[in-house]
């Protein structure tokens, strides 16, 4: 299999504290530092959220702008999603650094159940955020925790809601949504090459001790990878992840596995179609 694997670092998230791992990075320069070390071990998009000085979740434009500042000045040509998740914030703010056009933006259009809440994700807040995303040139990347979802993306395509070939990431291993079933992960795949071709590129991410599955069943299928400290704050059962680095450094070690190639920053923003760095 030669098509390269992308690989994605969540570093951060909204639920893992330095008392769960204290590799978490919070500060905005300990994000930089530690995207950078995951940069230089093969991730080359960045899932960005943001944290208060208390590690509370946070929507703050300017903590993103201060991220993304960054990012560029140490990783430079690697990809920067923002989240546009549930948990840093409600309504209009979750979408509130969009006009900083990073290169992505994660895109639930869909509710669904969370372990303790429903992620509530409104059709009207989804057609705001996906316009907003239109506004400013940034490509969503749709966040699928159901079957439903990857549908919805269809039709936010036909309709011109998205305007390039949609980027799924199947979402599994989240307590009361979607398990890491491995007959469901084979349908996503088989319903996004239905609906988006053959070639369409999609990702998958695991929650927890899933991360590893979801890895090796990404890569190995043909698509592509997301790991970091905001799924996942282990190794294995008894070690804590270091870093993000070393989660990326296994992903890498199952694309030698599966002699798949890491896709280099320019070939990831070729394959997503995305604006030059």
């Amino acid at each position: 299999m030669t098509t390269p694997c992308i690989i994605c670092v969540a570093i951060t998230g909204s639920l893992p504290r330095k008392a769960d791992n204290p590799a978490v990075p919070v500060t905005v320069t300990e994000q930089v530092e530690s995207t950078q070390a995951a940069f230089e071990a093969g991730a080359t998009i960045c899932h960005a959220h943001v944290r208060n000085d208390d590690e509370t979740p946070s929507s703050d434009p300017d903590k993103f702008a201060a991220l993304k500042e960054g990012l560029e000045k140490h990783c430079p040509g690697m990809i920067i999603q923002m989240s546009t998740g549930g948990r840093s914030g409600a309504g209009k703010t979750r979408g509130g650094m969009l006009p900083l056009r990073p290169d992505m933006a994660s895109l639930s259009v869909g509710s669904n159940n969370f372990p303790t809440r429903v992620y509530e994700n409104p059709p009207d807040l989804v057609d705001w955020l996906a316009s907003e995303m239109l506004a400013h040139d940034v490509k969503p990347e749709i966040e699928a925790f159901d079957l439903s979802h990857i549908l919805r993306a269809k039709a936010m395509y036909d309709a011109g809601q998205i305007k390039d070939l949609p980027y799924v990431q199947f979402v599994m291993g989240v307590k009361n949504a979607m398990p890491a079933d491995r007959e469901v992960f084979d349908f996503y795949i088989k319903t996004v090459k239905r609906l988006f071709g053959e070639d369409a590129p999609w990702c998958a991410a695991g929650i927890g001790a899933q991360q590893a599955v979801l890895n090796d069943w990404a890569i190995s299928s043909g698509g592509h990878a997301r790991t970091g400290l905001e799924d996942n704050i282990r190794l294995d059962r008894n070690t804590l992840a270091p870093s993000n680095a070393a989660l990326v450094a296994r992903t890498v070690a199952i694309c030698e596995k599966y002699e798949r190639p890491v896709a280099t920053w320019q070939q990831a923003r070729q394959m997503l179609g995305l604006r030059p760095a």
